[in-house]
């Protein structure tokens, strides 16, 4: 029980006081706190303690800190303390999440009882997110969701603290930020982990043959019917349907889809019996599915039957922390496949990789890897509008200065491309006043002229 804090919140010193002493003569740990808005900057998702907090007090109650506590951290416990007058208020509480309410003046007795409860009961909830964590870990590496971003980070806690639910997952996110890895560790953190996930692009499947993929058919319900096909959703059953680029479905299929999620029955194809199903639906999307929804290319009642849980995968350029692991670990798994030496991996290829953008994210950095432990790092030198011959700055003998202006040289190129020779245009997606711009063409030999597009 050490190991777990009790936050007391009261505005009277007194009772607080008398709080401290109670829990500390049988030595648990205890903060006692005069405001609300203190104790707020203490609770952290998964914080190590519950929350005992009075109901009146001034500035911010206690009806509101739960309710803002409970937006950081919805499996913390959080018990009330309440005059009698507020009984009613406490049960609404307890009807909203509270794990239990104290009713002043309270004996001793009753309430280091509840505490104890409380105070087990986080300590389970915390071992099993602890063993949940360990399993995802030393998962295949193939279903390990890699980095150590702030992003991935939270994100991984996300997927732990949801897992375990039945609730529908929407996952947004850019080509290659790894959507169905996210779907794939959401299912192996679950209870149905023993069952299927079934994944379905449905970005790949023309609209005549939708129908027959998710639902199945009977032997002759159409031409070329030539015998039964249990569909993607009965496949599913009693497990996870990933359902990929769900914004392509078609309406009409979507209508369907929403019949299932309300009814949890299936008929195939050419058959008039219902089939019970039991399945979860994590769905994925490059595209803003409540913008899809508001132009009317996705019903709107579907995307709130999917978008219980949304989760949101940063692309590679907004986790650039990761980019050196990842391609290190990618380049090892290669290296090992095609029984190729690992080469090593030096500063000046790391500030070469930190210098794209990755439109294709985890994906593109995977291929490149790759391409590296087959061809050797000169593959580098022809990544399109991110390219830099790497023999013209990988050189011992460079100095930093001669690295940073080759690649400062390139950067004005591109962008003076791009603006088909227009020094204004270039100066302003550079950020550079333009006399400065036009000092450093002087610097780099630059000709403007060279880079407008031949009439």
């Amino acid at each position: 029980m050490s190991k777990i804090k009790v936050y007391f919140v009261d505005d009277e010193k007194n009772i607080r006081h008398t709080v401290y002493r109670l829990l500390r003569n049988i030595k648990i740990d205890v903060e006692c706190i005069e405001s609300a808005k203190e104790v707020l900057s203490l609770i952290k998702l998964n914080t190590a303690g519950i929350l005992v907090t009075d109901l009146k007090m001034p500035g911010m109650d206690g009806f509101e800190l739960f309710k803002k506590v409970h937006e950081i951290d919805p499996h913390i416990p959080v018990i009330i303390v309440s005059g009698h007058g507020d009984i009613e208020t406490a049960v609404q509480l307890m009807r909203d999440g509270a794990y239990d309410y104290i009713e002043k003046p309270f004996e001793s007795s009753d309430f280091l009882r509840t505490v104890r409860r409380a105070i087990d009961q986080r300590v389970l909830y915390l071992d099993n997110l602890n063993l949940r964590s360990e399993i995802l870990a030393n998962a295949p590496e193939n279903e390990v969701l890699k980095g150590d971003s702030a992003a991935i980070r939270q994100l991984r806690e996300q997927i732990t603290n949801i897992a375990e639910t039945d609730a529908n997952v929407v996952i947004t996110g850019e080509t290659g930020t790894g959507k169905e890895l996210v779907a794939r560790c959401l299912h192996n953190q679950s209870s149905r982990v023993k069952n299927r996930l079934v994944a379905v692009n449905c970005g790949a499947i023309p609209e005549t043959m939708f129908d027959s993929e998710l639902f199945g058919h009977e032997t002759g319900a159409f031409t070329g019917a030539v015998k039964q096909r249990i569909g993607k959703i009965e496949y599913a059953n009693g497990g996870t349907l990933f359902l990929d680029e769900v914004n392509s479905m078609p309406l009409a299929q979507q209508v369907k889809l929403l019949r299932v999620l309300q009814e949890k029955k299936i008929e195939r194809l050419g058959s008039n019996e219902s089939i019970s199903i039991d399945i979860r639906i994590i769905a994925a999307t490059q595209s803003d599915l409540k913008k899809c929804s508001d132009a009317g290319e996705f019903r709107e009642d579907l995307y709130y039957r999917l978008n219980v849980i949304p989760l949101t995968i940063a692309p590679l350029r907004e986790r650039k922390d990761d980019i050196t692991m990842l391609f290190k670990d990618f380049l090892k798994e290669a290296c090992a496949r095609y029984q190729r030496p690992v080469p090593e991996v030096s500063t000046t290829i790391i500030a070469r990789l930190m210098s794209m953008n990755w439109p294709g994210n985890v994906r593109e950095l995977q291929n490149l890897a790759e391409r590296v432990s087959l061809a050797g790092f000169s593959c580098l030198a022809v990544e399109g509008n991110n390219s830099l011959a790497m023999e013209d700055f990988n050189s011992p003998d460079k100095s930093l200065s001669e690295i940073v202006g080759i690649f400062e040289k390139k950067v004005i190129e591109d962008k003076l491309t791009q603006a088909d020779g227009n020094v204004d245009q270039a100066s302003k997606a550079l950020k550079l006043p333009r006399k400065t711009l036009y000092d450093k063409m002087k610097k780099y030999s630059i000709d403007p002229s060279l880079f407008r597009a031949q009439p």
